[in-house]
């Protein structure tokens, strides 16, 4: 191990360590301390619910040595710190060996729910797999990170979590001068397809099949009796990442950028860079600038997501053996998906189930908001709200062409003829959000934070906690995006 802190104390904050990704043995990571920030650290933000999962105290951060902790400076005591090796297609290109460039894995911890969570700090200094990079992250897309990860989780998306965002005046440089940061988040795990794409192309099949038998055992121990565990990991795999694309697609969420070793081996949201929530309803919205060929655009993320799943199968055949039986659980996603994602569009309409009514219902509107450009986020919430009574803010007025609107609300109300009012009303407020992390609240919070007032990024976080609730006191942040927000660049630096 490179020992960048071992002559200084180490923190206890009270966690049950196990570190079970350290057991796979050497040939995955490397063992290295976090490199502490330049610059005296400060506090930017921290997440009381994950906090509580984690079983800290309230006060776990006014405990002395936890900000150090946080951001590199002092080790935590029970923690194992690594970079793990993978690899990846960026792009659609083979990228080679990548790896943990800018974040050190502490170890992982139990939860007080008897589950686990990986800890990880990104942005804690240069390790073997930086590349080119400088190690670091920026305030920036630390603060997008922490905002976005713990608004997903309040959205019932399978995402990582952030416990905290620790700065200091550090300079570092991106497309200008900006300052350093470190992100304090959390997963049940942080393997991607990588990992296993990693050991596939260098042909080290042994340690290919390690880490697929830790993944089984760890996480899908239904896949231990199958005929072929490893084709039936690839499927379980195929199921969570359809299941989680749909919820994407539902709530107008694009990532941006999803290269392979941006995929999570649990279908969960990983790696929160140059993401947007839609304003405007554009399905051929690119929200990275750095993606030229549009190949992450809103519309074409299902699809990516298929063509990652068929480089982990490639990654995955050495083990799987039968491509016949690869292809054969690939195969489904589309189906999969759509079949996710209608059930997911129903009910935002207030349906618990899809049918052939709602699907062509869905798609004349997607047509009309393709058209108009509407708000995604205000229009579903304003049906709902019109839908349990609220008509001070018609769904009419969203509108340029009211007959069009007018017929499908009335095709609409014929398709809940025989519904339970209230119960549809109730249904779609508790599925279509009013708040959600839109770009310019970001910038607006972020723009706050380079001044040292970090007092949006906290109240804008426990805001996006609550994204089902009415929130008059933040009315603005539910409201249309201004003008400037659609000047808002974002890019892989993000």
């Amino acid at each position: 191990m490179l020992n960048r802190t071992d002559s200084v104390q180490a923190v206890d904050l009270g966690l049950t360590w196990d570190n079970a990704f350290e057991r796979l043995g050497e040939g995955f990571f490397t063992r290295l301390a976090p490199l502490p920030l330049r610059g005296e650290a400060y506090w930017v933000a921290r997440s009381a619910a994950m906090a509580r999962e984690l079983g800290l105290a309230d006060d776990w951060w006014q405990v002395q040595g936890a900000l150090p902790a946080v951001s590199g400076g002092q080790p935590l005591a029970g923690s194992a710190p690594l970079a793990s090796v993978y690899g990846g297609h960026q792009f659609g290109a083979w990228a080679g060996q990548l790896g943990d460039g800018r974040a050190i894995l502490l170890g992982e911890v139990r939860t007080t729910g008897g589950g686990s969570q990986e800890l990880q700090l990104k942005g804690s200094g240069l390790t073997p797999y930086s590349r080119m990079g400088d190690g670091r992250a920026v305030l920036r897309s630390s603060i997008r990170e922490f905002l976005c990860s713990e608004a997903m989780h309040a959205l019932g998306v399978p995402t990582t979590r952030a416990l905290c965002v620790a700065g200091s005046d550090e300079p570092v440089r991106r497309e200008r001068l900006e300052t350093a940061a470190v992100v304090l988040r959390a997963a049940p795990s942080f393997i991607r397809f990588g990992h296993f794409e990693h050991f596939c192309h260098s042909g080290r099949h042994e340690a290919l099949r390690t880490l697929a038998d830790f993944v089984i055992a760890r996480f899908y121990p239904d896949c231990r009796d199958a005929s072929n565990p490893y084709a039936a990991l690839l499927g379980a795999v195929t199921q969570r990442t359809a299941a989680l694309l749909a919820q994407w697609q539902a709530l107008g969420f694009m990532h941006g950028v999803m290269n392979t070793d941006n995929m999570s081996i649990l279908g969960l949201t990983i790696d929160y860079g140059p993401f947007q929530f839609m304003d405007g309803f554009d399905p051929a919205r690119i929200c990275n600038h750095s993606d030229h060929l549009g190949r992450y655009a809103y519309q074409r993320q299902p699809e990516i997501a298929h063509w990652n799943l068929f480089a982990l199968g490639q990654a995955l055949l050495p083990l799987i053996r039968q491509p016949d039986a690869a292809l054969a659980v690939l195969q489904p996603f589309p189906a999969l998906f759509s079949a996710e994602l209608d059930r997911r569009m129903a009910l935002k309409l207030g349906l618990p189930q899809a049918s052939d009514g709602s699907r062509q219902l869905v798609q004349a509107l997607l047509d009309l908001l393709t058209r108009e450009r509407t708000d995604w986020t205000i229009f579903w919430r304003r049906l709902a709200r019109q839908v349990a009574g609220d008509l001070r803010q018609p769904v009419t007025d969203l509108f340029h062409d009211r007959a069009a609107i007018d017929r499908l609300l009335l095709q609409y109300q014929e398709l809940l003829a025989q519904s339970n009012r209230a119960q549809t009303a109730d249904l779609m407020l508790k599925t279509n959000p009013g708040l959600v992390l839109r770009n310019h609240l970001a910038e607006q919070a972020i723009t706050l934070a380079r001044q040292h007032d970090f007092s949006m990024v906290q109240s804008l976080h426990d805001a996006l906690q609550r994204p089902f609730d009415e929130q008059p006191e933040h009315a603005d942040w539910c409201n249309f995006p201004p003008d400037w927000a659609s000047q808002i660049q974002i890019s892989c630096s993000s």
